[in-house]
């Protein structure tokens, strides 16, 4: 089953706390996994904190870049 982020919140530098339906809920640091194309123009914290969370797709994303994660993989980050 997809986990269903229903929050994120600007925590500072490069870090997002994230908020899943089943109550999981943590921060994520972001700041070493800003690489490759899409990443790369997040590494610009103005950019970075301008994420939005995508009501269809139950995850964050960056429209000024098309930038998104997968909330799999929020979720394992944010339950660690």
């Amino acid at each position: 089953m997809t986990p269903k982020l229903t929050n994120a919140e600007y925590a500072g530098d490069y870090r997002i706390k994230a908020y899943f339906e089943d109550g999981t809920n943590g921060i994520i640091d972001m700041e070493q996994e800003l690489w490759g194309e899409v990443f790369e123009p997040l590494k610009d914290l103005s950019k970075f904190q301008k994420f939005v969370l995508d009501s269809e797709l139950k995850t964050i994303v960056w429209p000024s870049t098309g930038a998104d994660l997968a909330p799999e993989y929020l979720y394992e980050k944010a339950a660690s």
